[in-house]
């Protein structure tokens, strides 16, 4: 899977990809090698809004997109509430294309076959 780390009103350092690309190797495992994410973090800076701090996931999978964003007082946090819900979501989709392979097999497997002349 392809990682990359965008960043708005951030600096995005050496430090935070690292803890990125470690976070996310869950995530990682369980996705094709041809996947991309896109992680793009900013901070609004609006001093009412307390917790500024905003990440955004989009992974793109062969056939679907996947999207997350949250956000929190601290960047780390943010990071982490993302994976959380983007690990959430590739279970789920992994979940779903593996019962349909399965109710397609039992569903070949139950027609009854022509028989060969």
């Amino acid at each position: 899977m392809r990682i990359e780390v965008k960043g708005r009103n951030v600096e995005v350092t050496d430090d935070l990809r690292d803890r990125i690309r470690k976070k996310f190797g869950k995530v990682s495992r369980q996705v094709s090698e041809l996947a991309v994410l896109e992680i793009e973090l900013q901070e609004e800076r609006n001093p009412s809004i307390r917790e500024s701090q905003v990440a955004e996931a989009t992974l793109e999978l062969k056939g679907v997109t996947l999207r997350a964003r949250e956000r929190s007082d601290d960047l780390a946090h943010a990071v982490n509430l993302v994976e959380k819900d983007l690990s959430r979501q590739v279970k789920r989709h992994r979940d779903k294309r593996r019962k349909r392979r399965e109710a397609r097999a039992a569903k070949a497997d139950a027609e009854p076959r022509p028989a060969a002349p």
